[in-house]
């Protein structure tokens, strides 16, 4: 499956024509772990998202590809050949990705360099009880690479991949050996050759004890102890083997650079010596240095024994240090690779730092620091180079990934760079904008992120990829449901979260100025920016409310507006509302795009579950998780003056899904009570008035969604109990099951319909699953006529298209949209799905 394309072909149903689905955007932030995040050789950056492993490539700043395969959340990552096997990726046509994840699996993919395309190799044998942490290796020929993993069962394992050098050739993986570390388990792996014996390997490894133990061994796998390095006074969070460097006319040395939660960072330097029995004890007590009070054990391998000392201690980080990785290796002219003597650390005091030796002195300085310095982030879990040493990459907290580029001709300058974002926790919700410019989506990581195709300074020919451009709410509660307020007027959009406010958020006027600049849009005509007073928000000390920040033209100065007693105590730094010329980076989206809250709503008892708004923006609906009728009411809000305008009863348990039909005249509402529920609702200048046309039980299990048919009365309901079935609303008094399709293989989570023939009633059926997959199903016909026949037309249903697992989600799908384009719009009709597996993803669906 091509990154570019992703496309598949589709199947004949008798209901329709052929499709076939493209995917357009994928977002996901990256698993909170350290040894995450892997930097290939092949260019493409691989990181665990969910249970899936993601690949983005750092050129575009966008996600190619998921990869699905694992059933628990992935921990780290290791790309083979690495970046230190310069000479091996030269020639290598195909490129491995390992990864490993919390239930101790471990699993090859493969990934062509020239055709982009990638295939799941193999399933590791389970050796590991517990939780991957971390993944180590090297090539030692051109088609043999050894590697070890460490989890948290307090087992390190060592590997043998062997694979074909051609795209068509096989990879074998088989267990060398398996070494026992005791009670406290390795959380950290370096593996390298040795100087001087291409046949002998090195193996560093530190955890929880704050000791590096160092392991010898040769290419049958068979690790023995060495010495153990003492020196750290917390965890050792990280190791990295630089290549042998010649150092002065000596032999060559090898350097292992560590890291700790003791904030330090070491760099041991491990000198050869040729083994002769009793001399190398003599001629060190003869030259009585400096060095000898810092020489650590001396250990032998093969014929040669090798001196560890501490070459550097390295302080300036103010929290733990949770990476260090040296600076991959340059090619000279004679095949030769030369090792940069540059180490990146990155810390949790959101810095990443570059420490070099100084040339005169050759004291190791700290000479480039970059980091975020915003409130919300976190500090970073992991830095890493790109291979050719002219980016450096970090990933924090927040699942952010944080990218920047040395952009210096003379001298060194590292600018900020465009990476993919997306959601660290499972996206509960999804709404596209009124136009269809942008798509907003909310999830338990307690953020509400807009994204949108970037048009603004896009040549001609080249992929139009989506950015996240704005997070308007950062909130304190996991969000777990959105609408949009169509309708006229300025953008504005409800969200509910485990909280009993809804709350109401009106877009200020920067936004509305970048959305511009993004999308290369004519305002609407209603988009009058003189009539919002509103430039931005600023975010309360609790991080629930958002105030926002008035324009000039404003009389009472926003000096004026803080001062108001107690609230002045709340004083976080002002956000800088700024309209964005290029895609804004982590530290701007997290700071300063957020819109400013208008109102609350007051009125349910227990945290909000669901939400919808009708087609004219004149009423909301809301709903609640509940376990009793008078909790489970509907609320029913007037747009404008949030006045609570009706109270709809009918469900016993949580109403999970609500949506209005297209026309406005019914409001249908399915519920974990296992029945559905249509009202007639119908707007008057008091509010509005309501009525409850049928109730049913209609499916065995929870019903999770359903569906309006956007060009009539028919509407789809989707189950636990597997089951899809489509329903007809008769002469506005009663409900009919029109048709019950095939069962699925797993329960329905999602359901969006969309109209494609008004005068056929032709239209998809897009079904969202437990397990992530989507399916297309034609529907068509099933409209009562007005002649005595009732079923004139009778519903014809078929599958048009099951979605490739590369391309959907590795966990529950949670909503399905389709965009609502205008009729003058040509451009292919585009499918929003969100899941419990942190992505948002956008398909193009089009005609073969």
């Amino acid at each position: 499956m091509s990154p570019a394309a992703g496309g598949l072909d589709g199947a004949h149903g008798e209901g329709g024509g052929v499709v076939e689905v493209e995917s357009v955007f994928i977002g996901a932030g990256c698993n909170r772990v350290v040894n995450n995040v892997s930097w290939g050789a092949c260019g493409l950056v691989a990181f665990g998202a969910q249970n899936a492993v993601a690949l983005f490539d750092p050129v575009r700043g966008a996600i190619v590809t998921t990869l699905p395969g694992h059933k628990a959340a992935v921990n780290c990552t290791l790309w083979l050949p690495t970046k230190k096997d310069a000479l091996q990726v030269r020639r290598s046509e195909a490129h491995y990705l390992l990864s490993g994840s919390a239930d101790g699996a471990i699993m090859a993919w493969k990934i062509g360099s020239g055709k982009g395309e990638w295939s799941h190799v193999l399933q590791l044998p389970g050796m590991h009880k517990k939780g991957v942490t971390c993944l180590s290796g090297r090539m030692v020929s051109n088609t043999v690479s050894i590697f070890a993993s460490t989890s948290s069962d307090g087992i390190v394992v060592i590997w043998e991949m062997v694979h074909e050098p051609t795209n068509g050739g096989c990879c074998k993986v088989s267990c060398l050996h398996s070494l026992s570390v005791g009670l406290k388990p390795m959380v950290s792996l370096s593996l390298a050759v040795l100087p001087e014996q291409g046949s002998h390997l090195i193996l560093a490894m530190g955890g929880l004890d704050h000791k590096i133990h160092i392991y010898c061994g040769d290419h049958s796998g068979k690790f023995i102890k060495a010495c153990e390095l003492k020196g750290h006074s917390d965890w050792v969070r990280s190791l990295d083997f630089s290549l042998p460097v010649m150092v002065s006319s000596e032999e060559h040395s090898l350097f292992l650079v560590s890291s700790s939660q003791d904030r330090t960072i070491r760099i041991w330097k491990m000198s050869s010596n040729a083994v002769s029995s009793g001399s190398t004890m003599q001629s060190r007590k003869e030259n009585i240095e400096m060095t000898s009070y810092i020489e650590g054990p001396l250990f032998v391998s093969g014929n040669t024994s090798y001196q560890v000392s501490l070459e550097s201690l390295l302080v300036g980080h103010e929290d733990w240090v949770y990476s260090v990785e040296w600076q991959p290796p340059t090619l000279l002219p004679g095949d030769e690779a030369h090792q940069p003597m540059s180490i990146l650390s990155a810390s949790m005091d959101k810095m990443m730092m570059i420490w070099r030796p100084e040339k005169n002195t050759g004291l190791w300085i700290n000479s480039v620091t970059v980091g975020e310095l915003s409130h919300s982030a976190l500090g970073f879990y992991g830095g890493h180079w790109q291979p050719d040493g002219k980016s450096i990459l970090a990933h924090g907290y927040g699942g952010s990934f944080h990218m920047w580029k040395d952009v210096g001709l003379d001298s060194e300058n590292w600018q900020p760079h465009i990476v993919p974002s997306g959601h660290f926790a499972p996206v509960s919700d999804i709404t596209w904008a009124r136009s269809g410019q942008y798509l907003l989506s909310v999830s338990h990581d307690q953020t509400t992120r807009m994204f949108a195709p970037w048009r603004s300074q896009v040549k001609s020919g080249d992929v139009i990829c989506w950015r996240e451009i704005a997070r308007p709410q950062i909130h304190g509660h996991d969000i777990n449901c959105v609408t949009f307020i169509q309708g006229s007027g300025n953008h504005r959009f409800v969200s509910g979260a485990d909280e009993k406010v809804s709350r109401v958020f009106e877009a200020p006027l920067s936004f509305l100025k970048t959305l511009q600049q993004a999308t290369l849009s004519k305002p609407d005509i209603s988009e009058d920016f003189d009539n919002v007073q509103v430039l931005g928000a600023n975010m309360s000390a609790l991080g629930l409310s958002q105030k926002p920040i008035y324009t000039h033209g404003i009389k009472e100065s926003p000096t004026t507006v803080s001062n108001d007693g107690p609230d002045s105590m709340e004083t976080i730094p002002d956000a800088v509302p700024t309209v964005f010329t290029e895609p804004p980076v982590e530290d701007q989206l997290a700071w300063n795009t957020l819109w400013p809250e208008s109102h609350k709503l007051y009125g349910h008892g227990n945290e909000l579950f669901s939400v919808c708004c009708d087609y004219e923006g004149n009423l909301v609906a809301s709903s609640c998780k509940a376990q009793s009728a008078p909790v489970a009411e509907i609320w029913l809000w007037e747009v404008g003056t949030w006045k609570a305008v009706g109270r709809l009863q009918s469900h016993n348990l949580t109403v999970t899904q609500m949506e209005f039909s297209h026309d406005n005249a019914f409001l249908l509402s399915v519920s974990r009570d296992r029945h559905l529920s249509v009202f007639s609702i119908r707007k008057t200048v008091e509010g509005a008035e309501h009525c409850l046309v049928a109730k049913h039980e209609a499916h065995k299990r929870i019903i999770w969604a359903c569906s309006w048919n956007p060009f009539g009365h028919e509407f789809a309901t989707g189950s636990r109990d597997k089951t899809v079935k489509i329903w007809c609303v008769q002469d506005t008094s009663s409900v009919k099951l029109l048709a019950t399709l095939p069962q699925f293989r797993d329960s329905v989570t999602a359901l969006a319909w969309m109209g494609r023939d008004r005068a056929s009633n032709a239209g998809i059926l897009a079904i969202g699953m437990d397990n992530g997959m989507i399916e297309l199903w034609s529907i068509s016909g099933g409209r009562a006529s007005a002649g005595s026949t009732p079923d004139s037309s009778p519903l014809r249903a078929a599958c048009m298209l099951q979605f490739d697992p590369l391309l959907c989600h590795v966990s529950t799908v949670h909503r399905l949209r389709w965009r609502e384009s205008d009729s003058s719009d040509e451009s292919a009709p585009q499918l929003a799905s969100c899941g419990a597996d942190h992505c948002v993803r956008v398909f193009e669906v089009r005609d073969k």
